[in-house]
């Protein structure tokens, strides 16, 4: 059998022929497809700006269908799913683009902050600190370490907070003397309430005045903690050193002061303190201490008590005016009662202290408030002072 060249003369430009027209239409077909994806993105971003979440989802979606390899689109589709607290899906979104081996270094690490984000938007804290970790030597390393601080000030895990505040202080981040005081006096306190240790709480303290001699909660405590040993006049002594060092603190420890003076005979040195302090920053808590201090050394009650009015002809106040009229005789004494309580139940709001951060009010004074976590954000005078 004769083979026929002819055949081959005439295949060979039909075979280019049609491989010339498949080109042109794979060509064809990615020019629309690329075309499409940016109408799906910018119709997404349209949708985004007209706050209609659900439809720039949609367009999201088919933006990344039609090209899934643009990392772009996958973090708006994630911070998208966060946002209206889709965290499952954020989660998938995320973890996807880490598992892609093209992934530039940069985009990773975003992708790692992203999924961190989701991880604690959604509550599950471990994972969110095994994320957190992740980003140490990172661009997001100062972000995720002050994350974590805040993760462990909330779990109450002091320890773990104390090691991150030493890593942001030494990375210079910031000064951190005065919250890592915190820590330790909140360790001191664990130390001698739960373990009861009071050693372990002493040595703590001392750590904190050894890092910030000007915070005022670490000597208070060890003042607190002297005096339950009976070493009276070692807490009279660091008492009278929160005036140097935090003057502003003293309307929290004046009745204390009062108290221990008493004690140890040295009434009369904490009533100069106390009139010295009230006359650079009059305070009813002052004013109050320095009542307690004329009566204790003798005075009539009577006579004590026109720091009361000496206080409320400088500031008006409810409060020095009901503990004013406590002792103040009625000419129907059967009234007095009635009349005293009420103004007590007046003045009661007004005796509370208020957080500057976040406007969160006690009756009892915090170091670290409640409602915002914020560090000394309560003003050491009452509301009314304020």
């Amino acid at each position: 059998m004769e083979f026929d060249l002819t055949w081959i003369l005439l295949g060979a430009p039909i075979a280019f022929a049609l491989g010339w027209l498949a080109s042109r239409l794979d060509l064809r077909q990615l020019r629309i497809e690329n075309r499409q994806a940016p109408k799906a993105y910018f119709r997404g971003l349209n949708f985004l700006l007209n706050e209609q979440q659900d439809q720039a989802i949609d367009a999201f979606i088919e933006a990344v269908q039609r090209d899934p390899d643009t990392s772009e689109l996958h973090f708006a589709l994630g911070n998208l799913f966060r946002r209206r607290g889709e965290y499952e899906r954020a989660v998938r979104v995320h973890e996807h683009l880490l598992s892609r081996a093209d992934l530039s270094k940069s985009d990773r690490e975003r992708a790692q902050h992203a999924l961190a984000q989701d991880f604690l938007k959604a509550g599950l804290i471990d994972r969110a600190e095994h994320a957190l970790h992740q980003l140490t030597g990172t661009r997001y390393q100062s972000q995720a370490w002050l994350t974590l601080l805040s993760l462990h000030e909330r779990s109450r895990d002091w320890s773990r907070a104390a090691d991150i505040a030493r890593s942001l202080q030494q990375a210079g981040e910031g000064d951190f003397a005065a919250r890592l005081a915190h820590y330790q006096c909140e360790m001191a306190a664990t130390a001698l309430g739960k373990n009861k240790d009071p050693a372990a709480a002493r040595r703590l303290l001392e750590e904190a005045l050894r890092q910030a001699p000007g915070a005022a909660r670490p000597r208070i405590q060890l003042a607190g903690l002297l005096a339950g040993q009976d070493d009276l006049r070692g807490a009279f002594e660091q008492l009278i050193l929160v005036e140097p060092h935090a003057p502003q603190a003293i309307p929290l420890v004046a009745s204390e002061l009062v108290r221990i003076g008493q004690a140890t005979g040295q009434l009369a040195r904490a009533a100069d303190l106390l009139r010295r302090c009230y006359a650079a920053a009059p305070s009813i808590d002052v004013a109050d201490a320095i009542v307690q201090a004329d009566a204790a050394a003798g005075m009539p009650l009577p006579q004590a008590r026109d720091s009361y009015l000496r206080h409320m002809a400088q500031e008006p106040s409810l409060i020095a005016a009901t503990r004013w009229l406590s002792h103040e005789p009625f000419a129907q004494e059967s009234a007095h009662p009635v009349v005293q309580h009420s103004l007590e139940h007046a003045a009661r709001p007004l005796a509370r202290y208020r957080c500057a951060a976040c406007g969160f009010e006690a009756q009892g004074y915090f170091w670290q408030c409640p409602g915002c976590q914020a560090w000394e954000s309560f003003p050491s005078k009452r509301i009314e002072e304020l």
